[in-house]
């Protein structure tokens, strides 16, 4: 099937969420029948344009003609509505095309998402030859809270419009069409209004970013949440992002698939081709995008940020009243890597000559039970942290007592959060213990974001610190590097010698040697570098050097290195009969050190991505490594090496010396710059990386290079 241009943009948007006209296609005047549901869904909002109904029975419903044929619509219709079974959508979206209209929703199920591919394909191309902006299919519908435009097919309702003069509105972009009444609900209840609600369904036609787009130019929303399954146009996705976040609109994403399991649930889901999700998690970060695990995290992540739009960078500071809890508060901090910073000396002494005698300035700040006679240090101790340069955020967790105590203590911290700016939950302990009405009415007139689970809040807060200093990272952002250099490389894989000459132009060291072509050369070379000596057979076609002899370590002398060549030609042709070799690949012996892997590859749709991990031969058994994107400065990389699993290797373990971390990060940055200065580059595999004792460097022992086959 030749390519075709999906219609899309905001403008497209725009007839989805404010059409001119409706016309129903499907009409049934059947109770309950999805086509008597949309129109009710229209009527009951007081839609006011022109609605037309097309259905074979023809006739009347509500004193509207019913038209048997498509063909009979005046042209030009703004927003057709496809009650259909699968079956007929193909005609009918045919039939739409000849009357000009602009665009079409189908809420069909029997697509993609079952497997049929092809039949979704041809309603695309349909729709795209006709100039149709298409939803769908296999999509629930949409509302549009601002106007009071609900397009829905399982019941006809009334929506709730927003108010004038409420709250920056959110706004939500769905595959699920549950999980995005869910999340809908679990905002409202925090008093946090929604504008938008969109279920994009397969995205057959316009898709996620044409909705992100839409919404970053929309003046009432100021975050989008975003569930999906799979982002089928990424880079026009981040592109859309990177708008949103440069116009001060946090975009929070959902997407499962970390399992193979949720894969296999996504694919029967939306039909979604399952892609990378450590790829594209790392890309969706660098780029600006509040990525989360759970469904807790993106509702309570939403609410910090619509509440505080300014992201902190700066760890957290947490004010209890209970000793246990401090504790408790670094165990879980430090597991999910929320830093508690100390409090800066002008803190302490504010706090020391405010607190009582037996209470330590410190973060965690315990205000012990002094409270319940002096409901003051409620103020005093959340603004001194507050005030504190050190503390980016903070999260209050205490029990309320009587309800008396509950509003001092309330009354109190809304005298420390005058002016703040800072993100603040109060995270009220006692699970489901009732809170007074009264204080409730308090807390939601002052925007008090209140949590009845001190874990959640700080999982909540450390996912928007981490946002906050990706944007940080984005601004300091250094330009793109080019390097020069740089050998001609052949189409795939690369032999080792040539990958060395690429690592020694942008900067990496290898071993000294050189590629030899005969058994004298390699004499002569082992000579000019010293002794001893590793000898390895060469090929771009030798994937695997080890396994086939081609690998000689320790090489001593003269003799030696004659016969080894030799035997490197000889296990090669056993291995690999009639393979050619380059030569042999004659180098110097590394020190000992830690084997690290360093490496790329470049994402057929999210493009190129770090690797960083322990390498050698251990990297199979083990599998700790990380992905991170491929621009991201060398003291983050050198920051996401301490994270492996195995870092306590890196800072020196059963008397072997602490290793150059600094020196792998360097070489991870240039390895990332390669990536994005050399487009025809698609994998770089740099294991083992011989990490030397601190100060000393790293050394690439070995180093592959696979470029595009054109």
């Amino acid at each position: 099937m030749a390519a075709r241009q999906v219609v899309g943009g905001v403008a497209a948007v725009e007839y989805f969420v404010r059409p001119k006209s409706v016309a129903i296609i499907g009409f049934s005047s059947k109770p309950s029948s999805p086509g008597r549901n949309m129109l009710a869904n229209l009527t009951l909002n007081g839609y006011a344009a022109d609605i037309h109904l097309v259905g074979r029975s023809g006739g009347e419903a509500d004193g509207r003609p019913i038209l048997t044929e498509i063909d009979e619509l005046p042209e030009g219709v703004e927003l057709a509505i496809f009650c259909l079974p699968a079956a007929g959508v193909a005609e009918a979206m045919a039939a739409c095309a000849r009357r000009k209209v602009k665009a079409a929703i189908v809420f069909a199920s029997g697509f993609a998402e079952m497997g049929e591919r092809d039949k979704q394909d041809e309603l695309a191309q349909i729709a795209a030859e006709g100039g149709i902006a298409l939803l769908g299919p296999n999509c629930l519908g949409y509302t549009n809270f601002v106007d009071g435009l609900h397009v829905g097919f399982v019941s006809g309702i009334k929506i709730q419009r927003m108010q004038a003069g409420t709250d920056p509105a959110l706004a939500i972009i769905s595959h699920s069409g549950g999980l995005m009444s869910h999340i809908r609900m679990g905002l409202e209840q925090r008093d946090l209004p929604v504008g938008y609600t969109i279920s994009t369904g397969n995205e057959a036609g316009v898709g996620l970013h044409d909705f992100v787009d839409f919404l970053a130019q929309d003046p009432l929303t100021k975050t989008i949440i975003v569930y999906v399954e799979e982002v089928r146009d990424p880079q026009a996705f981040l592109a859309a992002a990177r708008r949103a976040r440069d116009a001060g609109k946090p975009v929070l994403m959902m997407h499962p698939g970390r399992s193979a399991k949720a894969q296999e649930a996504t694919m029967s889901h939306t039909g979604a081709l399952a892609g990378d999700h450590a790829a594209m998690r790392a890309i969706v970060g660098r780029n600006g995008i509040l990525f989360v695990d759970s469904i807790d995290e993106l509702i309570d992540a939403a609410e910090i940020l619509a509440r505080f739009p300014q992201a902190p960078t700066k760890g957290t500071g947490i004010v209890t009243f209970s000793g246990a809890f401090c504790a408790i508060a670094h165990d879980f901090c430090d597991e999910i890597g929320l830093d508690l910073p100390p409090l800066s000396p002008a803190s302490e002494a504010t706090l020391r000559a405010a607190l009582p005698a037996f209470t330590t300035p410190r973060n965690p700040l315990d205000l012990t039970t002094q409270p319940v006679w002096q409901p003051d240090l409620m103020r005093i101790g959340p603004k001194a942290l507050l005030d504190d340069p050190n503390i980016g955020s903070m999260v209050i967790s205490i029990t309320l007592g009587t309800p008396v105590q509950g509003m001092n203590y309330l009354n109190a911290l809304l005298q420390a959060l005058e002016g703040n700016t800072k993100p603040v939950v109060f995270s009220i302990l006692g699970d489901r213990s009732p809170l007074a009405p009264e204080f409730v009415a308090k807390a939601r007139e002052h925007r008090v974001i209140i949590s009845r689970s001190a874990e959640r809040s700080l999982r909540a807060v450390r996912r928007v610190t981490e946002y906050g200093r990706t944007l940080a990272q984005n601004e300091a952002k250094a330009p793109a590097q080019a390097f020069s250099g740089l050998p001609a490389f052949s189409a795939g894989p690369q032999p080792e010698w040539l990958g060395k000459q690429a690592m020694r132009a942008i900067g990496v060291s290898v071993p000294d040697g050189a590629l030899a072509r005969s058994a004298d050369d390699a004499m002569e070379t082992a000579k000019r570098i010293g002794f001893p000596v590793a000898m390895k057979a060469q090929a771009a076609a030798l994937a695997h050097k080890t396994e086939a002899g081609g690998v000689l370590l320790n090489i001593a002398d003269e003799d030696a290195a004659r016969h080894a060549f030799a035997t490197l030609e000889a296990n090669v042709a056993r291995a690999q009969p009639g393979l050619a070799l380059d030569g042999v690949l004659v180098e110097k012996m590394s020190s000992k050190g830690l084997e690290l892997l360093v490496g790329a590859r470049r994402d057929p749709r999210w493009g190129p991505v770090l690797l960083i991990g322990l390498g050698g031969t251990l990297i199979e058994a083990i599998g700790d490594v990380r992905l991170l994107p491929p621009d991201l400065p060398e003291a983050e990389i050198a920051s996401e090496f301490r994270k492996l699993k195995t870092a306590r290797l890196l800072e020196g373990f059963r008397g072997a010396p602490a290793v150059d971390v600094e020196a792998a990060a360097a070489v991870a940055a240039k390895i990332g710059a390669l990536m994005l200065s050399e487009a025809a580059i698609e994998e770089i595999d740099v294991n083992p990386l011989m990490a030397h004792p601190r100060g000393q460097g790293v050394t690439a022992l070995d180093a592959l290079i696979v470029t595009r086959k054109d």
